[in-house]
């Protein structure tokens, strides 16, 4: 391939609400470019984007996929994201490196909440985006009213391009409002089209729609604008530069229309993201951190400058081994290079690099500015690492992931597969950080976290296929805490004789609740010598072990501050251990004796559902215990925030996507502890007695 000036690149990702078609159209889009001598189908599972087992058999896409081809004179770099929010980290990770975000919308289901959340997404990382309307040969499709519903949603900025004159299942003509045609396509899949004159009918029409798109290129430049106000017109170049820099600003939001299963506007679609998208030099530098000094810098979008690149994405490839989507921003990316991993401060040898249709790749020698590629088996770099010049380190912003919403417990049906479970889910989150892998030593339990049931049961597929283990799931335990909500006094006298040494110990205690969140403390108030100064981090040690597991069911214990006031020694019978053991013993019956309460964690949860589904997921949260802590209202969307009891919370991203067809999502994050309630408390204490005396027995 031949080399491409930074000005003729074009970064464009397909997001959009799951099965909306953004697959199809990124097929259809290579096909149009001759990348692909056939129109990949999803029920086939032929689509160059969806090639991992998992994607064929779900027909959904699971993993971002990098495209790319020739248009005239541009290379167009395509990443096709999952629209499930299962898998959002991806999605996330492509609007870190995208120039042009190609939202698509069915022309049938017009904004959905996935299309909301995407767009928030998108406007966070300031990206110029374009709508495309697909599926126009639906018999159902209403395209003027999805139309009205993304002008309402997002303002005067959204211009119309193209209009359908007969959507439907025999849809095949567009009117092209820039060059002032219509298009008619030709039967089959190549996308050829006849050019002819608007019909008188619609003419009017096409001329009031067009005006719009000459005003809102006109407001996008002042000089345009003043040229606009003394002639009422731009010329064709104006327009293209108009329209250009309004994309860029944000301040223009094309819509254009087709149906990518019949191949229907592709090329439209392609001149306008060539002739109207933004190109990495439009956005002429970048922010960085420098790495030596910590202070922020700036680095031009040039060849000519100091290489600096992101890796945004981390893939496993049958055969190959990991390889690492990386966009560079400055400079050029060379095989065999040296260059410095500034994240984890560290060097990397840069093998062999690739440009990828999926799973087919093609070697080249260097990546140069503002263009995407991969690379193959680097030693010791992750998603979201910065790779630059030794001479000139930088460290740029790394992506952010979403929280998890849904955690599963897990545990190898063959105890000697731990290991191998171990290494396998490190590699996991490797390649997806929004999946999170912890053994925790609380709960003694492998906890795994991701975004929704379907992402965690693909996690564990991927441990059968690719490691070789087999896991069992169950519940998370709940991180229940105890405490005490009155002071209590205690003596306790550990005494032990069985010939030779023996064991003596008093320990004479009080114990006191504190404020929620202050832990614990520990005073040593003895006076004349009663416990020797020695001993007195014994019985502290023997306290603490309490802590680890309380008497009331075996949770941690906190906020509880323990006095040791009085005591007795013994002068060759007491020893460390003694004294650990008086104190274990006195603080346990100085905790049961000061009415110990159970405290349960809640969590602060924000649900963005369709207005009609609020009834349902409100009763549904206050089924769980749910405190509803207010509401907002965003576009035809609620935003419900409530504090939720995390032992309320399980499956609870499964239950939502029932109760809203899909169309709910939620956050959640920890807020803070409170007692849990008596009638809740007493079954929680219960269960917890029996097991013990299961594991005893």
């Amino acid at each position: 391939m031949k080399d491409f000036s930074v000005d003729k690149i074009r970064n464009i990702g397909l997001i959009g609400h799951g099965g909306v078609g953004k697959t199809s159209l990124g097929d259809a889009l290579l096909f149009s470019m001759g990348e692909v001598n056939r129109l990949g189908k999803i029920d086939d599972g032929s689509t160059v984007s969806d090639y991992h087992p998992d994607e064929i058999e779900r027909k959904i896409s699971i993993v971002t996929a990098l495209l790319h081809g020739v248009w005239h004179d541009w290379k167009i770099n395509i990443l096709d994201t999952p629209g499930y929010f299962d898998f959002i980290g991806d999605m996330k990770c492509v609007l870190r490196v995208t120039d042009l975000a190609i939202v698509v919308v069915s022309g049938v289901e017009g904004i959905e909440v996935g299309t909301e959340q995407v767009v928030e997404f998108a406007d966070f990382y300031g990206i110029p985006r374009l709508f495309f309307v697909n599926r126009m040969d639906n018999e159902h499709v209403h395209y003027d009213q999805v139309i009205d519903s993304i002008q309402q949603r997002y303002g005067n900025g959204v211009v119309v391009f193209h209009f359908p004159v007969n959507p439907g299942e025999g849809f095949n003509k567009i009117v092209d409002l820039i060059s002032m045609k219509l298009l008619t396509f030709e039967s089959g899949d190549k996308g050829e089209v006849t050019v002819s004159d608007i019909p008188e009918e619609l003419l009017e029409k096409a001329k009031n729609m067009r005006n719009r798109i000459v005003e809102a290129a006109a407001e996008s430049d002042d000089q345009l604008l003043e040229n606009y106000f003394e002639t009422e017109s731009l010329s064709d170049e104006q327009l293209i530069m108009g329209l250009r820099k309004g994309i860029y600003q944000r301040t223009i939001i094309p819509v254009l229309c087709g149906s990518a299963a019949k191949n229907y506007g592709m090329k439209q679609l392609l001149d306008v993201i060539g002739n109207f998208g933004p190109s990495p030099s439009d956005f002429e530098q970048i922010e960085a951190i420098d790495s030596e000094k910590g202070e922020p810098v700036t680095r031009k979008v040039s060849d000519n400058e100091s290489l600096s690149c992101l890796v945004f994405k981390t893939i496993s490839e049958t055969h190959i081994g990991e390889l690492s989507l990386v966009r560079v921003y400055s400079g050029t990316l060379s095989s065999g290079a040296e260059v410095l991993n500034s994240s984890q401060k560290h060097g990397e040898r840069i093998g062999q690099i690739y440009l990828l249709n999926g799973k087919n790749r093609k070697e080249i020698g260097n990546l140069k500015a503002g263009d995407i590629g991969a690379l193959v088996k680097l030693k010791q770099t992750s998603t979201g690492d910065t790779l630059c010049d030794k001479r000139n380190p930088i460290v740029l912003d790394r992506i952010q992931f979403p929280e998890p919403v849904l955690s599963v417990a897990i545990r190898p049906k063959s105890r000697s597969d731990e290991e191998k479970i171990s290494d396998g889910l490190h590699i996991l989150h490797d390649e997806d950080p929004s999946f999170h892998a912890v053994m925790d030593p609380e709960l003694h339990q492998t906890i795994i976290s991701g975004q929704g049931e379907l992402h965690l049961s693909v996690i564990i597929k991927r441990l059968k296929d690719r490691f070789g283990v087999e896991v069992d799931e169950e519940r998370p335990k709940i991180p229940y805490r105890e405490t005490i909500t009155s002071n209590a006094d205690e003596k306790y006298r550990h005494k032990k004789q069985t010939g030779g040494a023996g064991q003596f110990a008093e320990v004479w205690m009080r114990i006191e609740p504190l404020n929620r969140g202050e832990g614990f403390q520990f005073d040593n108030a003895i006076k004349g010598g009663a416990i020797s100064a020695v001993y007195i981090p014994s019985v502290e040690k023997g306290v603490k072990q309490v802590l680890e597991s309380g008497p009331l069911a075996g949770y941690k214990v906190v906020d509880v501050k323990a006095i040791v006031y009085d005591g007795k020694e013994h002068p060759v019978d007491s020893k460390d251990i003694a004294f650990q053991v008086a104190g274990r013993e006195v603080f346990k019956q100085c905790v049961l004796n000061a009415r110990p309460i159970l405290l349960e964690p809640i969590y602060d949860l924000e649900v963005k559902v369709p207005e009609e589904c609020m009834g349902d997921v409100m009763g549904d949260l206050s089924g769980r215990r749910g405190k509803i802590m207010g509401m907002d209202a965003k576009g035809h969307f609620q935003i419900i925030k409530a504090k939720v009891p995390l032992a309320e919370l399980d499956r609870y991203a499964t239950t939502l996507r029932s109760l809203t067809s899909g169309r709910g999502l939620h956050s959640r994050s920890f807020s803070h502890y409170e007692p849990v309630p008596k009638e809740y408390e007493a079954k929680i204490i219960a269960e917890a007695k029996a097991k013990k005396e299961k594991e005893t027995a």
